[in-house]
């Protein structure tokens, strides 16, 4: 068929009368100017990442308590994890960087959500579009297990989410952010991935096989740290309310990076200097496993060395041991595993990693995990 004759039949139904009218430009505020600096062009990674898919995610946090890790600038990747840790570092910044900008767009909607909501259940309504009990203020200091349970037993409101959807896309506009046609139904497309899946989330992967025991949404959100104590950024109110506060303040940054790049990591940490903040933690997840597959793990090394610290900062990674688990969680004789879970989190301060990375083309995989971390209870060297 023809240019030509393609255009019939849209002219004949007044589809192509008139050209669509131009959207309003842009008004740019310093939020999203800082989020265009601290960027680059993002790059591609096989899952939604919607949710963490880390069990291990808070035994991390007796020692961060342990070694006073607090305040500063926090730098993190992935999806709400971060949350989590932010509610207990307590940072004065947080910038989120992943090298998808589905990510940022994700922590946009996010942010929108905490800008309005006034407890953690009016927060996780809108999450997953359910309706806002009759008070909602009675359920302010409820136990987070309460809170799942309504959420849990009260159907979803098509209409509801819909309209909630809308709103906060409006209020993501505000934001700054240049928001593309595709950008939108990926927002769409994650909300309604919430709202139908529910707290029986998990984290999926194309075109690979799903990995069995993964956590869903609801395990995350009631995950304990090593000592067997809650301590997500839903476990109270009190923890809710330090997240919501700092995004509420245009301090929750989400940025699009690689972590070995040289732009985003380079620009963050010229932006740490020039606002006097040290990095207090920077959380990794897994990233280093497929930096040393695209051999770029030396630009990483590079990138961290580049970051202001302090004698407190630490890195924080997960691992999975590929290959080497069973169907009861990681292998006997892994750097900090534990059982029943399928990662493993290790705290490590930067000064050791400085060290270790040295030279960095001399260093393994297995090396990171086993080179210069801290107890994941007393936040020391182990004995």
């Amino acid at each position: 068929m023809t240019r030509s004759m393609m255009l019939v039949p849209a002219l004949v139904l007044g589809l192509a009368q008139t050209p669509s009218a131009p959207r309003p430009a842009v008004q740019h505020t310093a939020y999203s100017r800082l989020i265009e600096r601290l960027s680059e062009p993002g790059g591609y990674f096989d899952s939604d990442n919607l949710v963490s898919n880390e069990t291990s995610y808070l035994h991390v946090l007796p020692a961060l308590r342990a070694m006073g890790v607090r305040g500063g600038a926090y730098l993190g990747v992935g999806p709400e994890q971060s949350f989590s840790y932010i509610a207990e570092i307590r940072p004065e910044l947080a910038i989120l960087v992943d090298i998808r900008r589905d990510n940022l767009l994700l922590h946009l909607l996010f942010k929108a959500m905490f800008e309005v909501s006034r407890n953690r259940m009016e927060y996780l309504c809108l999450l997953y579009g359910r309706p806002l009990p009759e008070v909602l203020s009675r359920w302010t200091d409820q136990p987070l297990d309460d809170i799942l349970t309504y959420l849990e037993i009260t159907p979803g409101d098509q209409a509801a989410h819909t309209r909630n959807h809308t709103e906060l896309l409006n209020r993501v506009a505000k934001f700054g952010m240049a928001l593309a046609d595709s950008d939108r139904v990926t927002l769409r497309r994650f909300h309604d991935e919430f709202f139908q899946v529910g707290l029986d989330l998990t984290f999926t992967s194309r075109g690979r096989p799903p990995r069995p025991g993964y956590p869903t949404e609801r395990q995350l959100y009631l995950a304990t740290d090593i000592d067997g104590n809650r301590g997500s950024y839903l476990a109270t109110e009190e923890r809710f309310r330090v997240v919501r506060e700092l995004h509420r303040r245009d301090r929750v940054v989400p940025a699009i990076g690689d972590l070995s790049g040289p732009i985003a990591m380079k620009a963050i940490a010229g932006y740490l200097r020039e606002t006097k903040l040290a990095v207090s933690a920077f959380y990794t997840s897994n990233v280093e496993m497929y930096l040393f597959r695209a051999g770029t793990f030396g630009r990483f090394a590079e990138n961290v060395k580049a970051l202001p610290v302090d004698s407190s900062s630490v890195l924080i990674r997960s691992y999975f041991g590929r290959g080497m688990w069973n169907s009861g969680g990681l292998s006997s004789g892994f750097p900090q595993a534990l059982p029943g879970h399928l990662s493993a989190q290790q705290v490590q301060p930067i000064s050791s990693f400085v060290q270790m990375t040295a030279r960095p083309d001399a260093v393994t995989y297995w090396d990171v995990l086993t080179t210069g971390l801290v107890d994941l209870r007393t936040g020391r060297p182990p004995q």
